[in-house]
């Protein structure tokens, strides 16, 4: 248990963000010098001192760890390996602090609103912990619960994150990073409101109502604050727990499926994304169902946006140029010309590549990953060499979902034809239809139309 009375002072914390500066710095100088100057850096010692300096914070520097280290092949096995022990290392809140919280949150008899409360979190990740309780009518609980003091924790850590991304310019300017930094701060402060949350999992509620293969939990209000959100508890295995099980091919299959029109439906049908595909944020119930949690991290897009995803993929299937430029215009491009449209529809191409033939295949024909990462240099290498350019804000988010979602695909590997998948979402689709739809849903849930990125 960590001790928050002594870790969390202001003393503890710049103390911690001085020795992750210090590393991150040492980083970026190690990775440059083996880049451009051909020497060698001890990768397992290093990757140890990144994950020790990184352990004891809570926030988005954590959170981009995971998420690296959740992408099959993105980072060397040596700094995969030990960032992927972040999850499990997150240190909770001891109990005595637990209480103190929750008095804080529902009040001081919150012990009595509870038939049982376990006294052990089990889980603890980057902005809270999750606590099994049941409530006097017998339903199983999930309690979310909010470390101390995160708004000024996030406000510091993307201090730090800025740093990190203005010291990866210096010696590459392949990707402007301030609207990637400006977006990853919006979404990440919104995170820190439970009451928003409840409204988005409301939102998605609705959404994927007519999905027989998905379970969402429901918030109990009363139970539930800005800091602390209580919701029923859904059963199921994560994924690679329930892949240790050895399932068939047919199952990873079917939850595949199920998986891709969880995150998809909403999508192209209302313009809304689940923004953290992490391994921890779904589990597996016994039908092979999909159990989805955690609704922190959403967005809503532009029908436009939505729309130039279905172009750009026409684009590539008719090798229209033209097409594919207006496309990257809608996601908020600027200034491309025919080179650098070039050199995006390299990445474009790959990850496309599923939905492109009509045929049952694994998410990528190279199953390791490897291909990935190496033609992920290349284009960042091509456009290093034009320049560089800016991604637009929208684009973070639903590229990150884009590359987490594939490699939960590639760790299940599930052979299904994604291109059918796919087309039975986007036939129909039409951006004023989509307006609708989104003005509706909102009006459904009581909500103004604005709710999920105002």
């Amino acid at each position: 248990m960590a001790d928050y009375n002594n870790k969390s002072g202001v003393g503890g914390r710049l103390k911690r963000y001085a020795r992750v500066t210090t590393t991150m710095s040492g980083l970026a100088a190690r990775l440059a010098s083996e880049r451009y100057l051909g020497m060698e850096i001890d990768r397992s010692k290093h990757a140890v001192q990144l994950r020790e300096a990184l352990g004891g914070l809570k926030g988005p520097l954590m959170k981009v760890a995971q998420i690296l280290s959740t992408i099959p092949d993105a980072l060397p096995p040596e700094y995969a390996e030990e960032l992927a022990a972040l999850q499990a290392d997150a240190p909770s809140m001891g109990w005595l602090f637990v209480k103190r919280r929750m008095s804080a949150e529902i009040g001081a008899d919150w012990q009595s609103k509870f038939k049982t409360f376990e006294r052990q979190a089990i889980s603890a990740a980057s902005l809270g912990q999750v606590h099994k309780a049941t409530a006097h009518d017998g339903r199983a609980l999930a309690v979310k619960l909010q470390y101390p003091d995160m708004a000024s924790a996030i406000d510091a850590d993307l201090r730090q994150l800025k740093l990190v991304f203005q010291l990866y310019e210096r010696f590459d300017n392949a990707i402007s990073t301030a609207d990637i930094h400006t977006e990853l701060s919006d979404r990440l402060r919104e995170e820190l409101d439970y009451g928003r949350e409840a409204a988005n999992l409301q939102l998605y509620r609705l959404m994927l109502e007519r999905e027989d293969n998905v379970r969402l939990p429901e918030v109990v209000t009363e139970l539930s604050s800005p800091r602390a959100l209580t919701m029923t508890w859904l059963e199921g295995q994560k994924l690679m727990a329930w892949l240790a099980t050895n399932p068939s091919q047919e199952d990873r299959n079917q939850v595949a499926m199920n998986m891709f029109r969880a995150w998809y439906v909403p999508f192209y049908y209302y313009g809304v994304i689940h923004g953290d595909p992490h391994l921890g944020n779904y589990s597996i119930d016994s039908e092979l169902n999909i159990n989805l949690m955690d609704f922190g991290s959403i967005r809503i897009f532009r029908p436009e946006f939505v729309g130039g995803v279905i172009d750009l993929y026409k684009a590539l299937r008719d090798g229209n140029t033209d097409l594919a430029r207006k496309a990257y215009e809608q996601w908020g491009f600027h200034g491309l010309d025919e080179e650098a449209i070039s050199i995006l529809n390299i990445w474009a191409e790959f990850i496309y590549a599923p939905l492109l033939s009509d045929e049952v295949r694994p998410i990528q024909q190279v199953r390791n990953g490897s291909a990935g990462r190496e033609l992920a240099e290349k284009v960042h290498q091509e456009l290093k060499r034009i320049g560089g350019i800016k991604p637009p804000r929208e684009f973070v988010l639903m590229d990150r979902a884009a590359v987490g979602l594939g490699s939960v695909f590639m760790h299940l590997g599930a052979e299904v034809n994604w291109h059918r998948l796919f087309h039975d979402l986007i036939d129909d689709f039409d951006t004023s239809l989509l307006k609708q739809r989104q003005a509706e849903l909102c009006r459904t849930a009581g909500l103004p139309d604005n709710i999920l990125n105002s």
